[in-house]
């Protein structure tokens, strides 16, 4: 059953490309392989149609490479996916966009000027249950992610109540509202949101609005579960243990530990589907959708969503969000209207000084150039951490 699946697959995948010679975008996916990446896998949808392609291995010690529509872990895209949930409860009306967060979660004792809205942009101000890095290079620590300790316990169960407890345990980053910083329990508490108000579970909700009317069979909300449906590419994890460098597959894990700041599964044709839907307004009405591409100043972070500007040689503007998550990475892009799109994967041997963060940006950078041809000038959406 599973070879019928692969060669059905290879064969369609085959079909995509046929007649697109676009050497240039295999040639760069050789080259992030080259920089020190096991393996790619990259599809582009923009005006001279779909090419989908791979790069590398699939896993160390095989020679076979990723397949071209393999299931991986998307790190912080699950952000986009828990935004437009959240967007599409209040375009039923069941969610204020602008309301208290203490008035739907009262058990936790949210500051109440802590809106909807601060939530999705990250502007609350609440502390990253992943640790916190201050601009004078000190580090606040939250859960273990990385290291050795992590390894040992990347089965354990975390609660998304647990995870938020932890981060109200410590100082405010910043006065609700007054500025911007990076921090998944934002997303964890939209998670929590939505679960009270519609009293169905996230993985149920996401079903309903986004994977069931998308058709996206290959995206998964794992909540606690440790397995990638197959196929599949690999991730791993190098650590020291008494002086011994140990390299460790961790393709399988309990991914409760980042919770919706970054734990589904998905596939680039996947990723494609979701995000050409989304920016072509199949998912929220363009009031609601004016306001998740509507960019904090100076940061330039809508409301689960990156924008870019990509440079006039493009025409613009970019829509994005990327993520990375123990030796996996995800890249979605787009353009405003959803016409043209870049979806990839990278899997990779990843460790606690995240050595591969800087290739990674130029791979990124590359990737971006070649598709949309003007090089990007901001930030963009990066590890889950």
């Amino acid at each position: 059953m599973m070879n019928q699946f692969n060669s059905s697959e290879n064969m369609k995948e085959k079909r995509f490309a046929a007649g697109q010679d676009r050497p240039e975008l295999q040639k760069a996916i050789q080259e992030i392989v080259d920089s020190g990446f096991l393996g790619v896998q990259l599809r582009v949808h923009d005006e001279q149609g779909e090419w989908v392609g791979s790069a590398g291995v699939s896993k160390l010690g095989d020679a076979a490479k990723p397949p071209t529509n393999g299931h991986f872990r998307i790190g912080s895209n699950t952000k986009t996916f828990t935004a437009t949930v959240v967007l599409q409860l209040v375009a039923e009306g069941r969610i204020g966009l602008e309301d208290p967060v203490v008035d739907y979660l009262p058990e936790f004792g949210l500051d109440r000027r802590i809106t909807v809205r601060m939530l999705l942009q990250h502007t609350s101000g609440v502390f990253n249950f992943t640790g916190e890095y201050y601009e004078d290079g000190t580090v606040a620590p939250g859960i273990p992610w990385q290291g050795q300790e992590w390894v040992d316990n990347r089965f354990k169960t975390y609660r998304p109540e647990e995870l938020v407890l932890l981060a109200l345990t410590k100082p405010m980053r910043f006065e609700p509202g007054t500025g911007w910083s990076y921090s998944n329990t934002n997303y964890v508490l939209a998670r929590l949101l939505i679960e009270k108000v519609t009293g169905s579970s996230l993985a149920e909700e996401m079903q309903r609005l986004i994977l069931g009317p998308l058709g996206l069979s290959g995206t998964v909300v794992p909540d606690t579960q440790p397995m990638i449906p197959e196929p599949h590419v690999h991730a791993y994890y190098r650590y020291e243990n008494a002086g011994e460098q140990k390299t460790v597959d961790i393709t399988s894990q309990n991914p409760s530990w980042i919770s919706t700041g970054g734990d589904m599964i998905s596939t680039t044709q996947d990723l494609h589907t979701f995000i050409s839907a989304l920016m072509g307004g199949k998912l929220l009405p363009a009031p609601l959708l004016a306001e998740m591409c509507k960019p904090y100043p100076k940061i330039g972070y809508g409301l689960g969503v990156f924008v870019q500007d990509a440079g006039s040689n493009s025409g613009g503007t970019i829509i994005t969000h990327n993520g990375g998550i123990s030796g996996y990475a995800a890249l979605m892009y787009s353009t405003p209207d959803g016409s043209k799109t870049l979806t990839a994967s990278i899997n990779y041997v990843d460790d606690a000084a995240m050595s591969l963060a800087g290739p990674f940006q130029k791979a990124t950078q590359r990737l971006v150039e070649e598709v949309f041809g003007g090089g990007q000038t901001s930030r963009q959406g990066d590890q889950v951490e």
